[in-house]
């Protein structure tokens, strides 16, 4: 008790009334260094770039609106559009399949997840692109007898329509385990309630654990969205080349000009990430209300008003420390 009391005075004493503690900051030396290095070396790289003739940037002017690009960026969009719509759907078909209660449901949805997630998407893409060959027609019968049903394989000879099955099919297991985390992020007592109100699995499913779990689900989507934009590029292996990186690979072959013309598609994927980045910033704060979390803004602005007059602490524009101290005493007085 002595030891306590006598710090007590010592922080009393120490303190005069109406003084101010300000919270000076530590000193990192080391990191303005290493921040001027790097400044400096990226102002290096820039004035190094715009003077090297290798990269074309005249060619990358000509080019960056050219109709061909345009059009290709409107096919990148849209592959981006309907495989990421496509995949979304499958991808929460596979998560319900991989919590039912059903185990052949389960490990049919388990060894897709095992294929798609473990062949690489170039690979994937290539089968997709020679189906045509190997299922000329397709048939519906009995094995070893005459078919019902023959129908051509009209659906793999459009090479677009093949870019966004393959595309989706290999989304649709990544978005699988995005989704199947968000719905096991749902408490049970909120399935165990609604048996409670009858309800059966599907109707918990639609109504009960699928909004809830969009709190979780959609932030990762809004990577896979982008990601899925840059994997766009992969579609020359079916071979598709009407996409951006496609077209503008065409063109630097006519003019020789690789390097411009990389250029050119770098900034138009660059441009549509950005956008990208923008939406899912938005989203990812709209979904985040009520999770607990403060933002920085929130904390400074709570620290600006315990810091006002008669909120407790002294008043002023530096930043106050508040010391602890028992009921009825005040720092550097009897309160």
């Amino acid at each position: 008790m002595s030891g306590s009391t006598d710090g007590r005075a010592t922080a009393e004493s120490d303190y005069p009334d109406g003084a101010q503690l300000r919270a000076i900051p530590l000193r990192h030396p080391w990191r303005n260094i290493a921040a001027v290095a790097l400044v400096i070396a990226l102002g290096i790289f820039i004035i190094d770039a715009a003077q090297r003739e290798q990269y074309g940037w005249s060619e990358v002017g000509k080019y960056l609106f050219d109709q061909r690009i345009s059009q290709a960026a409107l096919t990148t969009l849209q592959l981006t559009v309907y495989s990421m719509a496509a995949a979304i759907l499958l991808g929460l078909l596979l998560a319900i399949m991989r919590l039912s209660p059903n185990p052949v449901v389960r490990n049919i949805a388990w060894l897709y997840l095992w294929i798609f997630r473990g062949t690489p998407v170039y690979v994937q893409l290539v089968f997709w692109g020679i189906v045509a060959l190997i299922y000329p027609v397709f048939t519906i019968g009995i094995p070893f007898m005459d078919p019902w049903i023959t129908v051509n394989n009209g659906v793999f000879t459009n090479l677009f329509v093949t870019a966004v099955i393959g595309l989706a099919l290999n989304e649709a297991a990544y978005m699988s385990e995005i989704v199947r985390a968000g719905l096991l992020s749902v408490d049970d007592g909120q399935e165990e309630a609604s048996k409670a109100l009858a309800l059966s699995w599907a109707q918990t499913m639609r109504f009960v654990v699928i909004p809830q779990a969009m709190k979780v689900i959609v932030p990762p989507t809004g990577n896979e969205v982008i990601s899925m934009l840059k994997t766009t590029s992969l579609v020359a292996a079916i071979p598709l080349s009407v996409d951006l990186y496609g077209v503008s690979r065409g063109i630097s072959a006519v003019t020789f000009t690789p390097v411009p013309l990389l250029i050119v598609a770098s900034i138009w994927y660059l441009l549509f990430t950005s956008v990208l980045m923008v939406g899912q910033h938005f989203i990812e704060k709209r979904f985040s209300r009520g999770s607990g979390r403060r933002t920085e803004r929130t904390a400074v602005r709570g620290a600006s008003r315990a810091a006002a007059p008669g909120a407790g602490t002294p008043a002023g524009g530096g930043a106050a420390v508040a010391l602890e101290t028992p009921p009825g005493k005040g720092i550097g007085g009897n309160g």
